[in-house]
This record gives structure tokens, C-alpha cells and sequence, in this order.
């Protein structure tokens, strides 16, 4: 049996879930849904700008309701923001309706990604050494995905292939 299950991408912010997400619905033909933009559009500003004006508590409440309305849709490619998936509520109801893919990588890459980045809330403030416990934090929360994929060693077409395997394997056993 066929199963109607979503494909969610969660990790580090700057680990490219938009970037693999756009590859893969371009390959399954399935929708994809950049949940930062979705925010974006709703609040009419950059999530920057949201943290700034209405701080970390009113974007994560945002977050969370868009995310978890998203998640009831069926077959489709949902990027996670870098925090979501910390969110109970949210990983709980992507254990539900999702197979959930980890993008992770070596923290030094994802570190030299992102630091200083202005799209970026939480890089604009910490210190490298605050980034790499951040990382450290969550990566022990993005274990509990479905699956991870390692990818260091791959580039972007090789880590969209992985994990349109994996999901359709996964999904066509139902």
C-alpha cells in the first residue's frame, strides 16, 4: 500500500534544506514548501526583521502554527527552519505525518555558513563558540529525524538522490 506521507527536511540553519528541497520536488514533481518564507509572507517581513520587532517568543508561536498547518497536507517537501523541529508539537506531528530527514554536517562547515550571516537572527548574535553549543544542542534533537544523511562527502544532487530513495522506498511500503 502507498502511503501518503510528507518529506521534511530538518536541520542547522545554513545546512541547504531550501536549496534540497527545491532539487528534490523538482525531480518527484511533489510541492515544496519553504516554511521561513511561508512565515515571511504571513508577517510581510524578513524573519530578521520578525526577531527584531516582535522577538525570538512571537516567531517561534508563528512558526509553529504554520508548520504544524502545513503538516497536514499530503506528499509533499516541507523545509524546516533551523529551530523548528525543537518544538515538541511539531516533531511530534511530523512522527505522524512525515518521514523526517536530517541534513547534517560537520559543525565547522555549518559554522563558516552561517556566521555573521544577517538572514540569519540567531548567527548575527552568538559567538562561534556559542554557535557550536547551539549546534551541539540541536543536533541531538535532529537525531531523532527518521533518517540522517551525512553530507559532507556529497554534493547537492547526490543528497537530494539519497533521499528521494529513501522516501520513496520508505513511502511505497506504506
Amino acid at each position: 500500500m502507498e502511503s501518503n506521507k510528507n518529506l521534511v527536511l530538518v536541520g542547522m540553519m545554513g545546512s541547504g534544506k531550501t536549496l534540497i528541497g527545491k532539487l528534490i520536488s523538482k525531480q518527484t514533481k511533489l510541492k515544496f514548501i519553504d516554511i521561513d518564507n511561508k512565515i515571511e509572507e504571513k508577517e510581510k517581513m524578513k524573519i530578521a526583521e520578525i526577531f527584531k520587532k516582535k522577538g525570538e517568543k512571537y516567531f517561534r508561536e508563528c512558526e509553529e502554527e504554520i508548520t504544524l498547518s502545513c503538516l497536514k497536507g499530503k506528499k509533499q517537501i516541507l523545509s524546516l527552519g533551523g529551530g523548528a523541529y525543537i518544538n515538541t508539537n511539531i516533531r511530534k506531528e511530523c512522527k505522524k505525518s512525515s518521514f523526517s530527514f536530517w541534513l547534517n554536517w560537520k559543525k565547522d562547515i555549518i559554522i563558516k555558513r552561517i556566521n555573521g550571516s544577517k538572514k540569519r537572527p540567531l548567527a548575527m548574535t552568538l559567538s562561534e563558540t556559542d554557535l557550536e553549543r547551539l549546534i551541539n544542542e540541536r543536533a541531538k534533537i535532529y537525531s531523532l529525524a527518521d533518517f540522517t544523511i551525512n553530507c559532507d562527502q556529497l554534493n547537492k544532487d547526490e543528497i537530494a538522490n539519497k533521499i528521494i530513495k529513501k522516501y520513496e522506498t520508505k513511502n511505497n511500503k506504506g
